[in-house]
């Protein structure tokens, strides 16, 4: 048994939904129900192989280090307490 449901989206909303599953090569409504299915517990699961998970994860981790402060940062409590110091005294 099947059921049908209509809804409303906006043309933003339907354009990016469109986006995603020309990108898979799918219908709209079969990617819909598609992602829907795979909901579990509010959480829905990522439709993403493998290897495209790991070229992201990779892209992201490129970030890591990306920017320089000119200093050496870390847990050092005296510098940390120096930053303090300077943030309070400054009046804003």
């Amino acid at each position: 048994m099947s059921q049908q449901l209509t809804l409303e989206l906006s043309d933003e909303v339907y354009a990016d939904l469109q986006q995603k599953a020309n990108a898979l090569g799918l219908p709209i409504t079969e990617w819909i129900v598609s992602v829907l299915s795979r909901q579990e517990n509010g959480v829905i699961q990522v439709l993403y192989s493998a290897e495209e998970q790991e070229e992201a994860r990779q892209r992201f981790r490129s970030h890591a280090g990306a920017i320089s402060l000119g200093h050496t940062t870390g847990i050092d409590n005296g510098s940390i307490d120096a930053d303090l110091a300077r943030a309070y005294a400054n009046e804003y």
